[in-house]
């Protein structure tokens, strides 16, 4: 269930950060059919809270706020506070105790530090910001920091990576508990693709170019039309005007990860959507989304998704007329 969605703003905060989880809940969003949130910005400490760029929140909830929601989202709190072991005490056993009572954690960039100040990534796999995974293993040894990728879903606990990242990780959360056709539409609102996997890379160093060089934004948008069919490297190169080599590496400069898995994980989104969304039998759906026949697409489907393709649809079909309504 997903919603009531608490968000802590602390001293110091980082606005692009705090307005991650605002946007993604915050927004009303229900004139368009899609689902409302009972949200809250919370402060995490006695203000007056102040931005790392100088501006004052005016109002927030206070603490106890966090007792009724089913996610609390801790976002980047500013650099220059990121390590510290001194926390407020009533933050931290809040945090505590909505993970106790079955309620999710997540958080966006250095946020995580507070996670673990609170004891909540001990034994858990997470990641932060690739510039402080090194610290957040240092101060919380018994975390399991993975410094290259976007988000990490260990369970309750939800970690993400610096400012994008923790779009892509309120996307994932609201894609895993509402379905692909909310979050897709939540994207389309804010601009921003629908879903980047967790396992993509954090961090990729584009070395240096000619000012003029075009990008593979139109190959990219080619390949999600035409997902239904086959599809080689030395074609994409063609379409992109490269040689295959050339294309190939410049594919992963740009989307930190080969074009077959790119295009494998475009084509298991139109999967669940084709899922969630038709009645359309497992071989017309592995048709449909580009994986030929039924067999392949189980293979991908255990593999990216850990389940069936009848499983899935049969999670999303109990779920779907209380996941996606407004909330009360």
């Amino acid at each position: 269930m997903l919603r009531d969605v608490a968000v802590i703003a602390l001293d110091g905060f980082s606005p692009f950060e705090l307005s991650v989880p605002c946007e993604v809940f915050g927004t009303d969003r229900t004139a368009d059919g899609l689902p409302g949130y009972d949200f809250a910005v919370v402060a995490g400490e006695p203000g007056p809270l102040r931005s790392e760029v100088g501006f004052t929140l005016g109002s927030c909830a206070r603490l106890d706020r966090l007792r009724t929601a089913d996610l609390v989202v801790v976002p980047a709190p500013g650099d220059e506070r990121r390590v510290r072991d001194d926390w407020p005490a009533p933050l931290l056993a809040e945090l505590r105790a909505a993970v106790a009572r079955g309620a999710r954690v997540l958080s966006v960039c250095t946020g995580a530090f507070v996670l673990g100040a609170a004891g909540l990534l001990d034994d858990r796999a997470c990641t932060t910001h690739w510039r402080h995974a090194r610290e957040l293993a240092t101060m919380y040894p018994a975390a399991k920091v993975d410094p290259a990728v976007l988000y990490v879903d260990d369970d309750q606990v939800i970690t993400s990576a610096g400012t994008a990242a923790g779009i892509d990780a309120c996307l994932y959360l609201v894609r895993k508990e509402q379905g692909s056709r909310v979050a897709n539409a939540i994207a389309r609102r804010m601009v921003v693709p629908p879903h980047r996997d967790g396992g993509q890379a954090q961090y990729v160093e584009l070395p240096a170019g000619p000012p003029d060089c075009d990008t593979l934004a139109e190959v990219m948008e080619w390949m999600t039309r035409n997902l239904a069919r086959m599809m080689s490297v030395p074609e994409l190169a063609g379409l992109a005007a490269m040689s295959p080599r050339t294309f190939a590496r410049r594919f992963v400069q740009e989307t930190g990860t080969t074009p077959q898995r790119w295009l494998t994980g475009q084509r298991i989104l139109l999967a669940e959507q084709l899922l969630e969304e038709t009645d359309e039998t497992i071989d017309v759906v592995a048709e449909r989304s580009g994986f030929g026949n039924a067999t392949v697409l189980r293979h991908h489907f255990r593999t990216w998704r850990a389940t069936t393709p009848a499983a899935y649809r049969r999670a999303f079909a109990r779920s779907a007329a209380g996941r996606a309504g407004p909330a009360a």
